[in-house]
């Protein structure tokens, strides 16, 4: 019999509609946890829930909007329980030099992005505090959370601010709460692919992102999502962490 090591736990992951979140939401799925799916397009949902080999739940919000994000938590305490392990992988990009940057763009990265993330977070970890459960919270960063790069500066902005946000949320929540972050380099998922279209040649995106890259390939959002698994696991013993794996974009 496969072992289950996440059995009995309840896990909310934002961004399941595709790349990150839906590898994660597939993971956590095969080590035995239920997981609630939340992402902005129903369809979409659907598509991962058949995915999963456990029970799901299928819960269509936006991260930005606050109230939605409470009433999901609420779907998800009904049915199962106080969720006890969160991954807040909705985000977007919108690469814009700056004299594109507008206001309105600047504010929906924002807001997606590390708004999103601590209404999440907020949620998650207030329930978990005043039901007494012990938990887990995975927040996705980026390397450009520490790295600078030209016509992201709304997105490098919004990422290093969810780094802030989880080192704080871990002081705050301990010990009865976890809180890390994964920060990837690139990742082949829908997201950079439409970056690449969008710079006219996807090809030479493409190849200039590898030669960047020290380890000259992109990583798979299933690699990702067993960085999840590492974190979420019982006898980790990290909080206020961030955990890079980008290829070595960040430390060579």
């Amino acid at each position: 019999m496969t072992a289950q090591p996440l059995a009995n736990r309840v896990a909310v992951v934002t961004g399941a509609s595709s790349g990150i979140g839906a590898a994660a939401a597939r993971a956590l799925s095969a080590a035995g946890a239920r997981v609630a799916l939340l992402a902005r397009t129903p369809a979409a949902l659907a598509g991962t829930a058949t995915t999963l080999p456990g029970e799901s739940l299928q819960l269509p919000a936006d991260v930005a909007d606050e109230t939605r994000v409470a009433a999901a938590f609420d779907r998800v305490e009904a049915a199962w329980g106080v969720p006890d392990l969160v991954v807040t992988s909705a985000g977007v990009s919108q690469p814009a030099h700056l004299a594109e940057l507008t206001p309105e763009r600047w504010r929906h990265t924002l807001d997606v992005n590390l708004s999103g993330t601590f209404h999440v977070a907020r949620e998650a970890g207030l329930r978990m505090r005043r039901a007494g459960v012990t938990g887990d919270i995975v927040t996705v960063g980026s390397e450009l959370a520490v790295i600078g790069m030209p016509a992201y500066i709304a997105y490098c902005a919004s990422k290093a601010g969810v780094l802030g946000l989880t080192r704080a949320l871990a002081a705050e929540l301990a010990p009865g709460v976890r809180v890390n972050a994964i920060c990837p380099g690139p990742v082949e998922t829908p997201m950079l692919a439409a970056e690449f279209e969008a710079e006219g040649d996807a090809r030479a995106a493409y190849d200039a992102t590898i030669a960047r890259v020290p380890l000259k390939r992109l990583a798979s959002a299933d690699e990702v999502a067993v960085a999840v698994l590492y974190l979420v696991a019982p006898t980790t013993y990290a909080t206020g962490t961030a955990l890079h794996l980008d290829g070595g974009t960040t430390g060579v």
